[in-house]
């Protein structure tokens, strides 16, 4: 055997070697399984880390992530309740729990999740008005969850949630739709101005109210002191006099008190007749006008009989 047929046999028993360790060695990524098939059946489930087959007789048949996966659903027409039709989309997310399953469980699990999130978004829908939809957002996520969990658990796979992105009514009825919340909001100003203006003739009326209020209090606080006051003068003009006449009777019984009171009475009837000629007015004189004497003679019999009266 030459030596070039020695280095080509060489040549040939490396290669095959070097291609027998990179089909017997793979090396799986973190959170990454994959499954392994020994002439066409299950042998096992390799995950993260350097794993050993056998070339040739060991293949990888499927591999699989085992991080949470969001998968876009398709928008699709859904007939409400109510008979309007409207475009749901949305996004599902899952996560592959038990690659095997995964792999043998179902041709496709990711098609098949669809589907049964698309049939049980119609299903949900049918079952709402229109106006229910936008509100049952929460209700419409959760009941396709359950559906699509409950379906995927033969294959190893776990719904974890389901979010609608956009509920679409037809044209019209959005056009419809912006004329009701036009009319509502119109009808929410009109009540609100409406209130408005009853609540500030209420506080006017208030006002008013207890102006008078005040005004009828302050009007009878200052007729009750008006009468106090007449009450408080008329009772110290009525002391002061009684006052006045117990001085002028302690006066008369007193030693030349009567003579006193004589001379006193005198000076005022002369001062008043004097002022008789200054004046314009027509009045009725009495006959003994003149008589000074006689007028001091019947106020002294007076100021005797009360002064025996006292004495009594």
């Amino acid at each position: 055997m030459s030596a070039t047929t020695t280095t080509f046999i060489l040549l040939g028993l490396i290669l095959l070697g070097f291609i027998l360790i990179v089909n017997a060695v793979k090396i799986v990524p973190q959170r990454t399984a994959i499954i392994v098939e020994r002439l066409g059946k299950y042998k096992a489930t390799y995950t993260a880390g350097f794993q050993i087959i056998i070339p040739f007789i060991d293949k990888v048949r499927y591999r699989h992530t085992l991080k949470e996966q969001a998968m876009d659903v398709a928008p699709q027409v859904c007939i409400t309740k109510d008979n309007i039709a409207v475009e749901v989309d949305g996004i599902l997310y899952l996560q592959v729990l038990d690659p095997m399953k995964a792999s043998y469980g179902i041709d496709n699990y990711k098609f098949a999740s669809i589907q049964i999130a698309q049939t049980t978004m119609r299903s949900v829908i049918g079952r709402l008005e229109l106006d229910k939809t936008f509100e049952e957002r929460e209700a419409i996520n959760n009941a396709i969850v359950e559906a699509v969990d409950k379906a995927s658990e033969p294959w190893g796979v776990k719904v974890t949630r389901y979010e609608v992105k956009n509920i679409s009514p037809p044209q019209s009825i959005r056009d419809a739709m912006e004329k009701q919340m036009r009319a509502e909001r119109e009808k929410r100003a009109i009540i609100a101005e409406s209130e408005g203006t009853k609540q500030a003739k209420i506080n006017v009326a208030e006002g008013e109210k207890q102006e008078l209020i005040k005004k009828s209090e302050g009007e009878m606080q200052k007729r009750i002191n008006e009468a106090a006051g007449r009450a408080s003068e008329i009772e110290q003009i009525a002391r002061a006099t009684a006052n006045g006449l117990r001085a002028i009777a302690q006066a008369i019984s007193e030693e030349n008190g009567l003579n006193a009171v004589n001379l006193r009475i005198a000076e005022q009837y002369l001062s008043e007749f004097g002022k008789l000629a200054k004046q314009n007015n027509t009045i009725i004189l009495p006959s003994n006008l003149t008589d000074v004497a006689g007028i001091i003679a019947t106020a002294t019999s007076v100021f005797n009989e009360v002064k025996d009266k006292q004495k009594k």
